[in-house]
């Protein structure tokens, strides 16, 4: 059985220390507001924010481990620089997923002179432009992937995603409890006992939680007597009783 890679929590995320929390789910890790440290505000064009490539790229270390840049194609047009790619990341269940982006960057020419005229070209022009092109079209891929990347910085209308939240609370104490009466009267083997013990210590979900006690619910031993009754509790006073004599 392979083993789920566990996210990240949203402030090991701001305070840049990233340890193995408890289950979270995905997308509302990655839609989350990105810390306001992160964002800066485009330099040639009023009013437009980012998220740098540095942090875009510190969030797909943290989040995903493995993660890769496919460049797809690479071609001029106008007097641009134009880098179409592919982001591959490992989803934490282990499964490979990705998005494309695309990026553009300008070929810078001497001063005062038309941005088509190629024979103005600067030297570096290039050198500088094919590795710009490609951070931005890293960084349209990345933003597809969640607010976190940045998505809706320059949106007038953002959509919220606390209202999945729920989805995704926490298992209660009462399911903690009910779960520990029980699982020990159940059909399951030693091994399925264990890995279930593996998973409640590491978190889950109220969701998961309620399939859990479905599943020991369903492999419930009936020649066991149920203490949660007082009929069941009677049976194992009237057994010892009988044993004794």
């Amino acid at each position: 059985m392979s083993e789920e890679k566990k996210l990240p929590a949203l402030k090991d995320l701001y305070e840049g220390s990233v340890k193995l929390a408890k289950e979270n789910d995905l997308n509302i890790l990655l839609n989350q507001e990105p810390k306001k440290e992160w964002i800066r505000s485009h330099p040639m064009a009023s009013g437009v924010k980012y998220v740098p490539i540095e942090v875009v790229e510190y969030l797909l270390t943290s989040i995903f481990i493995h993660w890769s840049v496919e460049v797809k194609n690479i071609q001029v047009i106008a007097n641009s620089v134009v880098v179409t790619l592919r982001l591959h990341y490992r989803h934490p269940n282990g499964e490979m997923r990705w998005q494309d982006g695309i990026g553009a960057c300008p070929i810078q020419t001497a001063k005062d002179a038309p941005a088509t005229d190629f024979t103005q070209v600067k030297s570096d022009a290039v050198m500088k432009a094919a590795p710009a092109a490609e951070s931005y079209a890293v960084k349209d891929a990345a933003e597809k992937l969640g607010k976190l990347f940045g998505k809706d910085l320059n949106r007038k209308d953002a959509f919220g995603y606390t209202a999945l939240g729920n989805k995704f609370d926490m298992m209660t104490p009462e399911q903690g409890n009910y779960i520990d009466m029980i699982k020990d009267k159940t059909t399951l083997s030693d091994e399925q006992l264990a890995e279930m013990d593996a998973e409640l210590s590491e978190g889950v979900t109220s969701e998961r939680a309620a399939v859990i006690i479905n599943l020991l619910e369903q492999n419930k031993d009936t020649t066991t007597p149920d203490l949660s009754t007082q009929h069941g509790i009677n049976d194992t006073l009237n057994f010892k009783i009988n044993e004794d004599d």
